[in-house]
């Protein structure tokens, strides 16, 4: 919860290119802690429409930076506005998870996308799967059911809204292995962004007014809920979103740039530790021993397939974009 496109790697640097995903990584685990904290008195779409907001001029110059603005209108347009659909489904069923799940819980049950990947590479791109991947695949969703625990009474029914966030992850990301060898990352994810923002503000119109809203579900309340005016840090913080998509996009971009993406994606596994991190400290969430279970299954399984595919010489089923490096993970 990240192959390039255009861009060609200007200078190997492997310790470099993991120290600038880990950052990446740390950055976007500040994200969900932020959506966490704010989901409690704000809508889902007032959070997102302000995160949208100030990522677009920041996406806009880093576009800028790389082939200009021109490289955001090409004839896969059509395609990267389609990609950024189910992108956006990706994000909006994460987060609206996040109210009613552990951090750590929902970030563990996120990284199953690898394991929906590699079942959409084979489905989709038609790639050739070896027994040993498939096998890891299996363990990867053993380790889901330990999590999701059916039947026992501290199931939750947003775990399987991360489970259909990580399927649209996948999904994009299969879309983003086909689009990344004529379109640009920033290009792709500035269309990313600006689907995500059309559609927030289309929910707010929606949900906005909170008619519809009540007691119920925490995930329920945080899109139902009606806009209000936020205070300055509650604004800040929201606002603040946006900026780490674009610093963690830079980060994660240079970080595959430089590096052979076989060698930092595992990394991308510290986002477990942050996780971990954020709840202990700001929601007393310590996983139990069932969960930690779970963790090391789905985490073991995941980078199975990440060594299998470095064997075979393949890229990484879970690069945070794919084709597109860098990309926000949520």
């Amino acid at each position: 919860m990240t192959a390039s496109p255009a861009l060609t790697p200007i200078r190997q640097d492997t310790a470099l290119g993991i120290l600038c995903l880990c950052a990446g990584i740390g950055l976007f685990s500040v994200q969900d802690l932020i959506l966490k904290l704010v989901s409690s008195g704000y809508p889902l779409s007032q959070a997102m429409a302000l995160r949208g907001l100030t990522a677009m001029p920041l996406l806009m110059l880093i576009a800028m930076r790389d082939g200009g603005l021109g490289t955001l209108f090409t004839p896969g347009l059509r395609l990267m506005i389609l990609r950024g659909v189910v992108m956006f489904v990706a994000y909006a069923t994460y987060y609206l998870a996040l109210p009613a799940l552990p951090i750590a819980t929902a970030v563990a049950l996120y990284f199953s996308a690898p394991l929906f990947i590699t079942i959409l590479s084979v489905l989709w791109l038609g790639e050739r799967v070896g027994w040993r991947r498939w096998g890891a695949v299996l363990i990867g969703f053993t380790g889901v059911l330990v999590m999701l625990r059916p039947g026992a009474s501290l199931f939750d029914w947003a775990a399987l809204l991360v489970l259909v966030s990580g399927l649209s992850y996948g999904f994009s990301m299969i879309m983003a292995r086909r689009l990344g060898t004529a379109e640009t990352a920033p290009a792709m994810a500035f269309w990313g962004n600006t689907v995500f923002l059309v559609f927030a503000l289309l929910m707010a119109l929606a949900f906005g007014d909170g008619r519809l809203a009540g007691e119920g579900h925490p995930s329920v309340q945080f899109l139902l809920r009606p806009w209000v005016w936020p205070s300055v840090i509650d604004a800040a913080l929201m606002c603040g979103c946006g900026v780490i998509a674009a610093l963690g996009l830079t980060l994660l971009t240079q970080a595959y740039r430089i590096a052979d993406s076989n060698a930092v994606a595992p990394f991308e596994y510290s986002y477990m530790l942050w996780a971990v991190l954020w709840g202990w400290m700001f929601f007393a969430e310590w996983p139990d021993g069932v969960a930690w279970i779970g963790i090391s299954i789905i985490m073991s399984a995941g980078l199975m397939v990440l060594w299998r595919e470095k064997v075979n010489d393949l890229p990484p089923a879970f690069e945070l974009t794919g084709a597109e490096p860098g990309e926000d993970p949520r």
